[in-house]
Parts: structure tokens; sequence; C-alpha cells
């Protein structure tokens, strides 16, 4: 029986291997420089970081839908960086997807997050950044809900929770 998991499980299982078979033509980079707040060299973030953080926050991995237990994180708090630790998301803002990522409809301030276009997978999309550090986080759609009408799909590898106020 094809249930909506399966499907996505299916559909991400197949972009996983079309990003496979385009490895020369990998996502964003995350975008470090002197510009930013916080910097690390490549060993340092490699330290600082699990295996699949670090493909996700530096080479613009995607962890699996419905894998990361932030999707349905329900207590109130704020949703960090894994890489520095900068609020980006308060629970307030979370909203359930059903995309098996964790979904916003806003950041904090639009001054935490840089977007990117990013035409990966021969599609237009717009990427999210750590402002702080430039960590790949994740992608904003222009399917969300009231009041913004966004969708800010994060990896969940790419956030830490703290639960407290929002």
């Amino acid at each position: 029986m094809m249930t909506r998991r399966n499907a996505w499980m299916g559909l991400f299982a197949a972009v996983a291997g079309v990003r496979g078979l385009l490895a020369a033509w990998p996502g964003h980079a995350a975008q470090s420089g002197a510009n930013r707040e916080v910097v690390h060299t490549d060993a340092e973030w490699k330290m600082l970081l699990t295996p699949a953080q670090y493909d996700v926050l530096r080479h613009a991995g995607t962890e699996p839908p419905f894998s990361s237990p932030l999707d349905k994180e329900k207590r109130a708090g704020v949703f960090s960086c894994a890489g520095c630790n900068l609020p980006l998301f308060s629970s307030k803002a979370k909203f359930e997807s059903g995309t098996g990522w964790p979904s916003f409809y806003e950041p904090l301030s639009k001054s935490v997050v840089d977007e990117l276009n990013d035409f990966t997978l021969g599609m237009r999309r717009t990427e999210v950044l750590c402002h702080r550090c430039g960590s790949h986080l994740g992608h904003v759609f222009d399917d969300g809900p009231k009041p913004t009408g966004l969708r800010y799909c994060m990896n969940g590898l790419a956030l830490k929770f703290t639960p407290g106020s929002a």
C-alpha cells in the first residue's frame, strides 16, 4: 500500500540518486569568508559537526524526509543554527507542512538568514543560509500558510532546538 511517507521516501531516493549522478554539479557549498562572523577551516568544521551535519551544513546536502525528530517538535522554544548557535526560528512560526522536514513561515528576523537563487537539479529554488556562519539550512518556497505565504523548509540536522519561551 502506497502511503504519503512511502511516496516521499521514493521521491527522496530518486532525487538522491540523481544528485549522485550529478556530483559534478552539487548544490551550493556553504558560503564562508571574511564577511561572516563565524569562520572555520574545513578541518575545524569536520571536528565540530557530525558527518551528517557536515554534509548538510557545509555541502548543501539534504537529510531524508521524516528522519529528524525536530519535524515533530511541538514544545515552545527557539531553533538555532547547528553550526554557530545563531537563533533562527521561533516555535511560534513552526507548522506541519507534511513534507517531512521542519517548516516555518518566517525566521526570527530577515537579518538572520541569507537567501540565494539555487538552480541545482534543473529547478529554480531559493536556498537559505545562516547569516552568521554561511551554513546551508534548507530552502524557502512560496506555498506556506498565512501570514507570509512562505515555507522555510529546513533540514533538522542544520538546527538545534532550545526549549523555553518562543
